[in-house]
């Protein structure tokens, strides 16, 4: 059987803040974010199987997606738990904001890092994470490819 590539999209908004940069992006902000994520596998041919044909079923993906993504990243805001930010993430958290700290600058491109290492580990047997976008705004993505990180 084929290998066949199924892919998913979400939406989500999300603040961040880049300690250190020197453009606007140091400023607390945030984006409408657009993931879209890709799986591949061979269809399931067990006639038997209410999931019969598919690599995986599309609410299957979509629960792994929410659960580890959208609903933790969905109006929060991220920032590096290594910088001075951590004394604002303190201070919103008190105030009741949620708030994700992060080993990590929170660009665009360390999130889908992030975020591929969260789906991956809760895909199925037989279904492999082929890629993700996350697309930050209208014109501006990161991309993350399996077959780059081998």
């Amino acid at each position: 059987m084929s290998n066949i590539r199924i892919t998913k999209q979400f939406s989500f908004e999300t603040g961040h803040a880049l300690y250190g940069y020197d453009g606007k992006c140091k400023n607390v902000h945030g984006h409408s974010y657009k993931l879209s994520v890709t799986v591949i596998g061979s269809p399931i041919t067990d006639r038997s199987n209410v999931k019969f044909g598919m690599v995986i079923d599309f609410s299957d993906l979509k629960k792994i997606v929410k659960e580890e993504i959208v609903d933790q990243f969905d109006h929060a805001t991220v920032f590096n738990q290594t910088t001075p930010h951590i004394e604002l993430a303190n201070e919103l958290k008190n105030r009741g904001h949620h708030v994700i700290l992060v080993d990590y600058q929170p660009t665009s491109e360390n999130m889908v890092v992030d975020f591929a290492e969260r789906i991956i580990g809760r895909l199925p047997a037989g279904i492999s994470l082929f890629s993700l976008k996350l697309q930050e705004t209208e014109s501006s993505f990161a991309e993350w490819y399996a077959s780059d990180n081998l």
